[in-house]
């Protein structure tokens, strides 16, 4: 009998540490808690509430229920066009940022010389802001005193596009500033990581079957690399959608006409041009439910592989 009250009273004790343990791991957690409530949580909350309401910045908001979003889904409406615009949008940037940090990735994974050089250069993008790296963009392709005009000039185009003038040639300028983002130096990091963790001897074994370049990154890169290539895609989606106005805005400001006009602008012409906070409120939520839609669809595949 008495070990057995010796044996229960010593699984019994540890309790109190396990307590305090916990108590710490709060504490430590705690700044990050208080910073999302604060500056995510109530923000999101109050949103919500002001779907609900029609206020122009003055006076109380009033209560009209879910009148906001019947007008988004009247005939009437912009939604449609500008959802259309932001999938236009998510595709290019999403399909030209994976595209060039899987090759830049596997570029760096061969044997060249200052090698941490190059990752450097390429990663500064990640911690420019967007709003530098459009205006640059934006100096680029001026008609006037753009250097690229300048360059067809050089090599005998008497009469160079005006690239963000034109609705078909603008989004040749947005694939090219998504180069750019803070997506595709992020992204690099993890295709490199990734390529790393692939086996040697499956490319050798590759080799022996008589397997070509082509051949190999089909068969054994990409099925190597599945998960986090998964990763990229989702996370760099949910940064489109939710990253879009922060390019957009400085480099075409939704132009010309509305032919880049994402989700992102329609909200703040709805919310600082019309003061119209009700429907900006209500297409926030929409954006807000688009990328929690893709977040779960995220976490289910993840689960699956």
């Amino acid at each position: 009998m008495s070990s057995v009250a010796v044996s229960a009273s010593s699984r019994k004790a540890p309790k109190p540490r396990k307590r305090s343990d916990a108590a710490a791991g709060w504490g430590f957690l705690s700044p990050w808690i208080i910073g999302f409530l604060v500056f995510s949580g109530f923000p999101i909350l109050f949103s919500f509430y002001l779907s609900l309401t029609k206020w122009n910045l003055l006076g109380q908001p009033q209560f009209v229920g879910l009148k906001n979003y019947a007008d988004l889904l009247s005939g009437d409406s912009e939604l449609g066009k500008t959802l259309l615009v932001t999938f236009i949008f998510t595709i290019i940037n999403v399909g030209v940022s994976i595209l060039f940090s899987l090759i830049l990735a596997m570029l760096l994974n061969t044997k060249v010389r200052f090698k941490g050089l190059f990752q450097f250069f390429y990663y500064v993008p990640t911690i420019m802001p967007s709003v530098v790296m459009a205006g640059c963009m934006t100096l680029m392709f001026n008609p006037q005193l753009g250097v690229v005009n300048y360059v067809l000039k050089a090599i005998g185009v008497n009469n160079p596009p005006n690239w963000t003038g034109s609705t078909t040639l603008v989004w040749l300028v947005v694939a090219y500033a998504s180069i750019f983002t803070f997506a595709t130096g992020q992204q690099m990091l993890v295709f490199s990581a990734a390529l790393k963790d692939v086996p040697t001897e499956l490319y050798e074994a590759a080799s022996l079957d008589g397997a070509n370049g082509w051949q190999k990154f089909w068969h054994v890169t990409i099925p190597g690399i599945a998960p986090m290539m998964l990763f990229n895609v989702v996370s760099c989606t949910v940064n489109s959608f939710n990253g879009a106005f922060t390019l957009l805005y400085p480099l075409t400001g939704g132009g010309p006409g509305d032919a880049t006009k994402v989700l992102g602008l329609l909200i703040y012409d709805k919310a600082f041009k019309s003061f119209n906070m009700g429907q900006a409120s209500a297409l926030a939520v929409v954006l807000f439910l688009i990328v929690a839609v893709i977040g779960a669809v995220q976490f289910k595949l993840m689960d699956r592989k």
